[in-house]
């Protein structure tokens, strides 16, 4: 086989001027330049590097992807799924790149005249299986790209969706949107702590009028939440507790064990009272109008 793969390299590099032309026909047949995404002038350059990539690997006569001889190959196209993959093109339209070079390979081969029709069968099967593992190796790498971009968004949504605010001197409000999981339970424990440490609060508000649902999981997040609040030294209050996660709750035999309120606003109120503080209603000084005006003041 090494043989062969090393006439299948000599055949590339003479015939480089047919293949290419050739295999940038098909990739445009599929419709890779449509979404614009791509330019023409960057494909080609990609199926350039690629193909002198391969060659060259063909040369070294191994025929299994992973071999050192297709180093190059290998990263250049690792290169080439990851930006497939940021500029959200799917596993296919990445893998065609690929799976679309065997037809012009094919067709160079079977011109050679002196060939052997077993040797061009040999040449065949090898290109083909190398191939296929350099398609399969493109998904591979496509998806991990996937799975990391997926994570880093979903890390960032997370962080953006649990802010930490300052209601009053000492007393701080977490709103929480959306469903508790593990990882997120430790973003919102690192800004509720981190908060606590930056302005000194003595009360934390942890709004969960925004959680769907509340099950044993989830009360076990807010458990950890509050237990590591108090260790900081700021004391915990659950607010926007709905009618119906209340139920869910009794029928699960879930203890928060921490005060609980029905909305953020009664939280507020309790948050004031235990800092020494009142909600008081002032009648100002009369506007222009003649008519007096009411304000509320934290005293």
């Amino acid at each position: 086989m090494t043989g062969e793969l090393g006439t299948l390299a000599n055949i590339v590099s003479n015939n480089e001027g047919k293949i290419l032309p050739e295999w940038l026909d098909l990739l445009k047949t599929s419709g890779i330049l449509q979404s614009g995404r791509l330019k023409e002038g960057e494909l080609a350059t990609h199926c350039r590097s690629f193909l002198h990539a391969l060659r060259d690997g063909l040369a070294g006569g191994n025929s299994h992807a992973g071999h050192e001889s297709y180093a190059e190959t290998r990263e250049i196209l690792a290169d080439f799924s990851r930006s497939r993959a940021v500029q959200g093109f799917s596993p296919s339209e990445t893998a065609t790149f690929v799976f679309s070079l065997k037809q012009p390979l094919f067709n160079v081969v079977n011109r050679e005249k002196g060939l052997a029709p077993a040797v061009i069968v040999q040449m065949i099967w090898a290109i083909t299986a190398l191939l296929d593992q350099f398609g399969l190796y493109t998904v591979e790498v496509y998806q991990k790209s996937r799975e990391s971009i997926i994570s880093r968004q979903q890390r960032e949504i997370s962080e953006l969706s649990t802010p930490v605010v300052k209601l009053w001197k000492g007393i701080l409000a977490l709103p929480v949107i959306g469903t508790l999981d593990s990882e997120r339970t430790q973003i919102v424990m690192e800004n509720l702590l981190q908060a606590i440490v930056t302005e000194g609060a003595e009360i934390a508000i942890i709004d969960i009028t925004g959680v769907p649902t509340v099950d044993t999981l989830t009360a076990q997040h807010l458990l950890k939440t509050t237990a590591a609040a108090r260790l900081m030294g700021a004391d915990c209050i659950i607010s926007g507790i709905r009618p119906q996660i209340a139920q869910t709750m009794v029928h699960l035999g879930v203890e928060l064990n921490v005060i609980s309120k029905a909305t953020l606003a009664d939280a507020f109120q309790v948050a004031l009272r235990r800092t020494g503080r009142a909600i008081t209603k002032l009648k100002s000084a009369a506007p222009d109008n003649g008519k007096s005006l009411d304000e509320d003041r934290v005293g």
